[in-house]
This record gives C-alpha cells, structure tokens and sequence, in this order.
C-alpha cells in the first residue's frame, strides 16, 4: 500500500515537472543585460577561453567561430565572437550567455544557467537536474568575452 502511494506521488511529481525549466541560480535581467554577477566577483578570462575552446563542456565552437584554437573545428551556424567585447557590454554577454532564449525565444542556442529537468527527447540523460554552466563558469566566459575588442 506504501509502495503504491510512493509510486502514485512520484508520476504526479515526474508529471507536473515534465517541461519545466528551473533556474540554476537567482539574477535580474535590466532591459537586454544582467548587470550583476551570477556569484560572487569577476570571473577569470583565461579559466574563460579553455572554456569557450572545450567543445565537451561549453560547446561554444560548435555553432560559433572567433579567435580560439583549431579554427577548423569552428561552426558557422551563429555569429563570429571576435570583437563581442567591442559590441555588447559585460551585462548583455551574461544574458546571452544565461538565456539567449530570452531575447530569441527561436534560438537554437541553449539555456546555459537553465536546469531542464524533463524536455522530453531533447535533453539528454546527463544533463538533466542541472545547468549546462555553473554560474562560475558563466562568469569565466563572461570575463574573457569582454576581452575581445577587435
């Protein structure tokens, strides 16, 4: 009886998340920008650009090209990241990075400080329950984008 009352809560649970997105961390998004660090103080532009140039974690050179390593492996499905220190300020590059969704709702961009619990087919086992980023990481790349000026 225990069990079965167990079971029941847990498909009501599994239910009520299926689709929900969470967020990983607290922010406050002002106009096109979050103008706050995600944790505590700068982020650490080289830790940043390994980041950026680790195809298995951040996946930035999937889709997005720029003065990284291994230009070869670079995509070309989203816009060139030279100069986006030039471009946008620190707040708009942590947006678009948090939840390019936000200012694209289309994009084919994820959600780097979403936590997608159950999106069904498109979200793979190992990433669910938890951001792609941690908010440190965020911060990283952050502080190494703002770097590139030209």
């Amino acid at each position: 009886m225990m069990r079965t009352a167990c079971l029941a809560v847990a498909g009501l649970l599994l239910a009520a998340s299926s689709g929900a997105c969470e967020e990983a961390g607290s922010y406050v998004v002002t106009g096109d920008a979050i103008m706050e660090p995600l944790v505590g103080g700068k982020g650490d532009p080289a830790r940043g650009a390994a980041l950026i140039s680790d195809r298995q974690r951040s996946l930035c050179t999937l889709c997005h090209s720029g003065p990284f390593p291994d230009a070869h492996l670079h995509g070309t499905l989203a816009p060139d990241l030279t100069g986006v220190g030039a471009r946008l300020l620190e707040g708009q590059i942590r947006l678009r990075v948090v939840d390019m969704k936000r200012l694209v709702p289309n994009t084919i961009m994820p959600s780097y400080y979403r936590i997608a619990e159950e999106e069904g087919r498109r979200v793979a086992t190992a990433w669910r329950s938890k951001p792609i980023l941690t908010g440190a990481d965020i911060e990283d790349i952050v502080a190494y984008l703002t770097t590139l000026k030209g």
